[in-house]
């Protein structure tokens, strides 16, 4: 009984300490880029290296676990976070930071996954709700701890301590973990498709990183463009390769699925929007309107707050609109408010900044808590942990071209200016780019049959009171 309180509280620890230090980068950037010498833009390579190190090694996270015990993976999970911090904090070039926030998401790959897995496996049924309800907590309070944290340690101290804080964290973790977390493993672990990890992880690898330094940083155009060309071609080859394997990496025979490939595609357009978030918002507050990192800290937060106050809610609305209709109208309202970060100005007060950011974190929280739900509302248990790498490694990678994207749109803007210095007016057309990008998920949404999901959300409509068909393929309301 004692153990199974305890699983929750030790992978918790190491789920906050992976969100935290994400939102307080996000916060710190301006400063990191201007004590490495780099146009602040440049350091969206950062933020795109640690998602797309997400996406690569995910989909082998519970593979790994199975074959060599869900201990061992979880605990050099942690030593290789903790290094990947140690390596930016003695970041001394772009380059150096990438390679470092590379290996830190190396780390946070393997910790979470597995960490939800021994949950899974270890506690009890009838205490496995408060677990997983334990568990989501971090992922809740990381982004709220973050922007103010990060922003207070930037502006009083030196940038490179928000990196060391993870250390006794991360110690912590690894001395909890040996003494209570059972080296769980699978005696009939499948092979590894190491050729489709190849494929898969080489083509994400490159065509992010192609789409990220396009542009003035880091590499020449024709280097970046030839990133883009064989990422894209190994991509190719990995779904040609995934059709004649028994066990593929990433199973995309699931997007046949209505409901999943609704939550994968829809998700991947409305997460690129929001995805571009941490990296223009903080860079406008700081480089646009001159406030400082605490400052600008103090005022993002406030998003997590109403994310954070919408899960109280999420569950009640779903039963009263259903899928399809809140996730359709959710994107329009979500999207209209990501658009209207491109409307403050340096003049605007401070309380209409923090309101609108509040109420607008409170409609994605609402998106994201519907999309997660719905994606696995028809898969079976067999395929479930199939399902779970392919939707974690598309919205990783719907996180990273968001911050390609919102990059791109920022210099374009400069650019129809004449010069390759941003300011303020060119937020705008910036996150008005993004916001358009995640407005498209509503005809995703609106292709959902009327009763989607309605098993899991609770609606009833005349369409789910009819006999179903086992797969929701749309069938239901004819």
């Amino acid at each position: 009984m004692r153990q199974s309180r305890l699983l929750p509280l030790i992978i918790a620890t190491a789920l906050f300490m992976e969100n935290t230090d994400s939102t307080v980068i996000a916060t710190s950037l301006p400063v990191i880029a201007q004590d490495l010498g780099e146009d602040p833009i440049a350091l969206k390579l950062a933020l795109t290296s640690y998602l797309v190190s997400l996406a690569i090694f995910i989909p082998i996270s519970g593979w790994m676990a199975d074959r060599y015990g869900a201990r061992t993976v979880f605990r050099t999970a942690l030593v290789v976070f903790m290094a990947g911090s140690l390596a930016c904090a003695g970041a001394n070039s772009l380059e150096w930071f990438v390679i470092a926030r590379f290996l830190q998401g190396m780390g946070g790959a393997m910790m979470v996954p597995v960490g939800r897995l021994v949950i899974l496996r270890s506690v009890p049924r009838s205490e496995l709700v408060q677990a997983l309800a334990t568990l989501t907590i971090p992922a809740l309070v990381g982004p709220v701890v973050g922007p103010p944290l990060g922003g207070f340690i930037t502006t009083y101290f030196d940038w490179r301590w928000i990196f060391f804080i993870n250390i006794p964290i991360g110690i912590l973790g690894v001395a909890l973990s040996t003494a209570f977390i059972p080296n769980i493993k699978e005696t009939d672990t499948p092979p590894l498709d190491f050729i489709g990890f190849l494929l898969s992880g080489i083509g994400l690898a490159l065509l992010m990183l192609g789409l990220a330094s396009g542009g003035r940083h880091l590499i020449p155009v024709s280097v970046s463009v030839g990133c883009t060309v064989v990422g894209a071609v190994c991509l190719v080859l990995y779904i040609w390769h995934a059709r004649r394997t028994p066990y593929p990496v990433l199973k995309l025979g699931l997007l046949k699925i209505p409901t999943f490939r609704a939550s994968v595609l829809g998700g991947t357009l409305f997460r690129i929007g929001i995805g571009a978030i941490p990296f223009l918002l903080p860079l406008m507050l700081q480089i646009g309107f001159g406030l400082n990192p605490l400052a600008s800290g103090s005022l993002t937060f406030v998003a997590a707050v109403g994310a954070l106050f919408m899960k109280t809610m999420a569950k009640r609305i779903l039963e009263r609109t259903g899928f399809r209709m809140l996730l359709t109208v959710n994107a329009i309202i979500g999207s209209l408010f990501l658009a209207a970060n491109g409307l403050f100005t340096p003049s605007t007060p401070y309380w209409l900044i923090m309101l609108l950011l509040f109420v607008g974190g409170c409609f994605r929280s609402l998106q994201f808590t519907s999309l997660n739900a719905i994606a696995y509302a028809d898969v079976s248990n067999r395929d479930m942990s199939y399902a779970t790498g392919l939707s974690s490694v598309a919205q990783q990678l719907a996180l990273s071209i968001g911050v390609a994207l919102g990059a791109f749109a920022l210099e374009t803007a400069a650019a129809a200016r004449g010069t390759t210095q941003i300011t303020a007016a060119d937020f705008g057309p910036a996150f008005w780019t993004v916001a358009v990008v995640a407005s498209l998920s509503a005809f995703v949404f609106f292709r959902l049959d009327p009763g989607a999901g309605a098993e899991m959300s609770g609606h009833r409509t005349v369409s789910s009171k009819l006999p179903a068909t086992g797969m929701g393929d749309g069938m239901e309301g004819r």
